[in-house]
This record gives structure tokens, sequence and C-alpha cells, in this order.
């Protein structure tokens, strides 16, 4: 007889705005997979880490030479805990565990899925150190974990903490990271891990992206039944058609509850370049932490508008602006690099 999935036991995947323990980060190290020059890249990561220790603890993950650096940035960050965990490269969103929490009353622990990790379809070897984080950090914790061998990245998933799933079919149905498996052999795994009652399909990607398209640059919940979405008036830009259709099969879907979604959309930079390579450049990746909410921004038309819009979206917690033109050269931003580690009941 088979297991019984998260989903059978009575596990939910909370809503980022949900309450904290902590976020993880893991430091940067791998030169490779940067654009341009890496040496700002780990004070961009102290910046982050500064900011967030001023609202909840904050636990950086490295090894060795990596994790001697990080201690250099951070040593007198007050709230910040270095650890000893080794990794192939800094992208947690979508190396780290996906933690659950027991819908309602159920008298259950926390939990943790650890899906499989082959860097994005294979595009950057070696991986196998990473494949391990999500297990290492589940195991410091004590959390029962669950691996379903499938290949799920972080960044790929979206949730409202009450069984909605938003989700980009590129970078999921994929040959290179799930081969063989069909869009419904995958919403059946990503609904019985996950505890999802709806999953909301989406398309398209940002130019430059290496993901395929994660949902975190597109789409993104802000409270139950409204969601932020990327858009790019630019007609010149690659982006604007799919986007544009994301937008109007947002505006069409439903969610778990049978609420037809509010869209909010965000216009993001146009044709932004790096040495004449596009990059995706979002506002929308975003991450929420206790009482703030930080932002990038690239030092674009779009910055100040995509900054009031969030701050509506979120009444009552601090908007960060957090300069990303550094950062975007590694193609991610602020929630790429970080995973939020809800507070579970004792």
């Amino acid at each position: 007889m088979a297991a019984p999935t998260p989903a059978e036991l009575g596990y939910r995947l909370p809503a980022e705005w949900e309450p904290h323990a902590a976020t993880w980060l893991a430091w940067p190290h791998r030169r490779a997979t940067w654009i341009g020059d890496f040496a700002p890249i780990p004070g961009v990561f102290a910046g982050v880490a500064r900011i967030l220790a001023r609202h909840e603890p904050v636990k950086i993950i490295a090894t060795g030479a990596a994790l001697d650096d990080a201690r250099r940035h951070v040593e007198e960050i007050e709230g910040v805990e270095c650890i000893d965990v080794p990794t192939n490269d800094s992208w947690l969103r979508d190396t780290g565990p996906m933690f659950l929490l027991p819908r309602g009353e159920c008298p259950l622990p926390a939990a943790a899925v650890a899906w499989g990790w082959n860097a994005w379809g294979g595009k950057y070897p070696p991986w196998d150190d990473d494949a391990r984080v999500a297990h290492t950090i589940a195991d410091r914790l004590g959390l029962p974990v669950f691996e379903p061998g499938i290949v799920l990245e972080g960044g790929a998933i979206e949730t409202d903490g009450e069984g909605t799933l938003l989700v980009n079919e590129r970078c999921v149905v994929d040959e290179r990271r799930n081969p063989g498996l069909s869009r419904d052999v995958m919403e059946r795994s990503i609904r019985d891990q996950l505890g999802a009652d709806r999953v909301i399909w989406i398309g398209g990607d940002l130019r430059g992206d290496d993901t395929d398209g994660h949902i975190d640059q597109l789409a993104r919940f802000v409270a139950p039944g409204r969601v932020v979405a990327a858009r790019q008036p630019d007609r010149d830009d690659p982006n604007h058609a799919s986007l544009e259709a994301n937008l109007a099969l947002l505006a069409s879907a439903e969610d778990a509850r049978g609420r037809r979604l509010e869209v909010i959309p965000i216009d993001i930079p146009s044709r932004f370049a790096f040495d004449g390579e596009q990059l995706p450049a979002s506002h929308l990746n975003f991450y929420i932490a206790t009482g703030v909410v930080l932002v990038p921004v690239f030092g674009a038309a779009t910055d100040a508008e995509a900054v009031r819009t969030l701050a509506a979206c979120f009444p009552g917690r601090r908007i960060e602006p957090v300069d990303c033109r550094d950062l975007i050269r590694g193609r991610g931003a602020l929630h790429c690099i970080s995973r939020d580690q809800p507070a579970w009941p004792t």
C-alpha cells in the first residue's frame, strides 16, 4: 500500500505573507553563473540580509571559503546565523525545502517537501550539493521530509495559502526536468505533495530567464483572490505578447474557492540589458517577510509606480526598494535568492 501523500495527511503550502520563523539565504560563490563582475554580488546579499534581520532571523548556508566570506560580510549584523551546508549555487528559492503546515487544527508537525533538482534542466553542472540542500535544511530543523522523486523548483509555483497554485507549464512540464511526465501527472503530484485544490496554469517567460519562465517573475499572489501580474506595454519588447496573454488568462481564472481573480498589472522595465544581453528584470520578484516587502528596482522608469502599487497591495507592511541592477546579472532577484521558513505550531 502506498504511503499517504501530504494532502491526504492534511498538509498545505502556506502563503509567503503568513508569519515567518526565519528567512534562509545561500551565500553566492559560483562566479560562472553571473554576467560581468562578480565582486559586488556578496555585498548585495549582505545588504539583503541586513534589511531582513531587522524584521526576522536570517539563516545563511555555505561551506569552506564561501562560509568564511559570508561570516566576514555579516558578522556585525545582529540576527544573522551562518550555517555550514555545502552548495553549488545561491538560488535557494529553487533548491531549498518547501515547508508545509497542517490544515486547520490537524494535529501534525510542520513538514517539508524535498523535490528533485537538476539545475533547471541540466543547465549548470555540477548540482550535486544543491540537490541535497532541501533535505539537509529540513533534517536540521527536525522535520519529516517528503520526497516525490520529480523535479519542481520553488520559483515555478506561487500559492495563496488557501489551496490555489499558479504554475508556469513551460518550466514544469519539461523533458529536461521530468522526462515522460505529462501535465496531468505533474499536476496530480503537485496537488498531492502541496495540498493544493486548484492549479492555474500559465505560460510565457521573460527574455534572458534561464529558468524557462519561473512564475515569480510573472505573477504573484498578494492576498487570496488578488494577483499582481507583469505587463510590458512596449510592443517592441520580446516579452510583450506572452505577458499580455498571461494577463488575459489570469483575468478569466477562478481560485480554489470559486473567486474570480482580481488582477493588478505591474509594468516591468523594457529591454533591460547588460552588455547587450537582455535580462529578466521584473518587479514581481519581490520577497515578503515579517512586516516588510523587499521590492527589486533597477534604476528604470517603472520603479516608482511598481513600488506604489505594491505598497497599496500590502498595507501595514514597510516597502523596501532594493537596487537589483547587480543581482539581476545572475538572471534572478530577491525572491529567487530567499526561502521563507513559516512559523509553525509548537
